[in-house]
C-alpha cells in the first residue's frame, strides 16, 4: 500500500493564478489544473463557478502541492499552519522567499538562525502562509 501526506490549499477564486505562480517561483510543474465546469453535470455546481479550479496539482521534485477555489459557503481563510519550502541553496532559498512574500506579508524576514543558512516566513499575495528553509550541514 502506498501511503501519502501532502498539502491541499484552499482558494477563493484565484487558485490558477496561485498555481501559475508557484510553478513558476518553485520551479515545478502543473500537471492538472480542472475546472468546475470539467465536472460532471451533477457536481458542477453554479454556472458562475464553471470557470473556478476544482482541482490543481504541482509537482516538486517527487512531493506534490494540491488546491482549489472552494465553494463559497465552504472557504475560510488559510490559518493555523505554513507550508514549509525547504532549500539546499542560499542563495535559492533568498529568491523564493523574495518571490513569496512579493505583495504579501514578512512575518520573519529571511535570515541566518542557529539551525538554518536561511530561514524566513511569510504569508504570500494570496493568503498563504509559508515557512522557506535551508538547513545547515548536519542540522
Amino acid at each position: 500500500m502506498t501511503t501519502a501526506l501532502d498539502t491541499y490549499l484552499s482558494f477563493d477564486g484565484d487558485c490558477e493564478a496561485a498555481f501559475k505562480f508557484y510553478a513558476t517561483t518553485l520551479r515545478g510543474e502543473i500537471v492538472a489544473m480542472l475546472r468546475y465546469a470539467d465536472a460532471p453535470p451533477e457536481v458542477r455546481g453554479a454556472p458562475e463557478t464553471a470557470n473556478r479550479i476544482m482541482h490543481a496539482r504541482l509537482n516538486l521534485g517527487g512531493h506534490s502541492l494540491m488546491g482549489g477555489d472552494a465553494p463559497p459557503q465552504y472557504f475560510s481563510k488559510p490559518q493555523g499552519f505554513c507550508v514549509s519550502f525547504g532549500v539546499a541553496d542560499p542563495a535559492e532559498a533568498d529568491r523564493v522567499f523574495a518571490a513569496l512574500a512579493e505583495g504579501g506579508k514578512v512575518d520573519m524576514p529571511i535570515s541566518e538562525t542557529f539551525w538554518a543558512r536561511r530561514f524566513g516566513m511569510c504569508i504570500d499575495r494570496f493568503g498563504i502562509p509559508w515557512m522557506v528553509n535551508c538547513p545547515k550541514p548536519g542540522a
